[in-house]
């Protein structure tokens, strides 16, 4: 297997490391960070980032997450990403929707889920779905306003959480008989993901450091209202404090200690 076809095997393991340095604060309803260990795949998403690409660097109340950025395959998803972070639009929002083993979604500058904006004076883009990449877990997708009118996408984003066993025999073999790829069927087995998303919203990153806090984000109580449903909003506040572009390898990575 090529070397930028590898996992980047030193950032999985410093996630695995960092497992024991983040408490899990959902655990009073039986959340607890997932076991995650290295997938071997070819696909795009576990490559190691090569020098220059963009990236996108998360500074959150729970600690730094990096993720590459694909803007040949997900361009005007990029470009709005992108331009929004260069103007401080993400700076102070809040993680809104926090769904164990789903995903956590931010970018709603109204911290409701309900609004968003866009680069283009607030119009929406369209979908952008690409054969090369997929839901896999620590995806980073567009995602809709929630119970918006938009028909296209805005500066909400959501970070895939699925857990590893997510993908079971049963959903593998739907997948073979969609017309999946060994090696992509391959990596949702081993790593988990939500690949009925797939065609449905716009993968345009993915998770290569910092996969211990975004989990720390699924993992956090979430407000339930009497009837007893879950609204899914985290109790305390979960910020992203800011959102740095740059290219890899960028700055020096925060460390656990500091990002406390």
């Amino acid at each position: 297997m090529p070397k930028t076809k590898k996992l980047c095997a030193a950032a999985w393991i410093a996630a695995l490391l960092a497992l024991c340095l983040f408490g899990c604060s959902g655990e009073e309803k039986g959340y607890k960070l997932p076991e995650r260990t290295a997938v071997e795949s070819g696909e795009r998403q576990f490559a190691t980032p090569s020098e220059g690409d963009l990236i996108a660097i998360f500074d959150t109340s729970l600690g730094e997450v990096r993720a590459v950025l694909y803007p040949d395959d997900a361009t005007m998803a990029v470009e709005n990403f992108v331009g929004l972070a260069r103007t401080g639009y993400y700076d102070g929002t809040v993680i809104w929707r926090s769904e164990y083993g789903f995903a956590v979604q931010g970018g709603d500058a109204s911290g409701t889920g309900t609004g968003g904006s866009t680069i283009w004076s607030n119009n929406p883009y369209p979908l952008e779905a690409s054969a090369d990449l997929h839901h896999y877990t620590g995806a980073l997708c567009a995602a809709f306003a929630a119970g918006g009118e938009s028909e296209g996408g805005n500066s909400q984003f959501y970070f895939v959480t699925a857990l590893p066993n997510s993908v079971d025999k049963t959903m593998q073999e739907e997948l073979a008989a969609n017309g999946y790829t060994e090696s992509q069927i391959a990596a949702y087995a081993d790593g988990g993901g939500l690949p009925y998303l797939d065609n449905t919203d716009t993968v345009f990153g993915q998770v290569y450091l910092g996969m211990e806090v975004v989990d720390a984000m699924a993992c956090a109580p979430t407000v339930v209202n009497e009837d007893g449903t879950d609204t899914f909003r985290p109790e305390e506040d979960i910020v992203i404090n800011s959102v740095t572009i740059t290219t890899y390898p960028g700055p020096e990575p925060a460390t656990a200690e500091s990002a406390e």
